[in-house]
């Protein structure tokens, strides 16, 4: 069976027609919700610019601290002792130089 579900996403006053698997649609709906949310603060602090320009800011700053946490991440999931024995073989490979 088709878990497809027809919706239409409003993005800086832009409607845009998607299929989407039925689990997604509130994931979908609630970043059309952040990144209207976040041109909109643009669109208050900055009326110089159009809404291509807060597009592309509310992009960046999402992907920034999506990076950020990425990077996080790939921290966080190293277990102590992994760790510990990375930094004994740093130790090692020093005292040999």
């Amino acid at each position: 069976m088709d878990d497809k579900l027809s919706i239409r996403v409003n993005i800086a006053d832009r409607y845009y027609p998607l299929k989407v698997e039925r689990e997604n649609e509130e994931k979908i709906r609630k970043a059309a919700r952040m990144i209207n949310e976040k041109v909109l603060q643009y669109k208050q602090r900055y009326t110089d610019k159009d809404v291509q320009d807060f597009l592309a800011m509310a992009a960046l700053q999402y992907v920034i601290k999506l990076t950020e946490e990425e990077e996080k991440l790939e921290t966080d999931y190293i277990p102590d002792a992994i760790k510990e024995l990375i930094q004994k073989i740093d130790s090692v490979l020093e005292i040999k130089e």
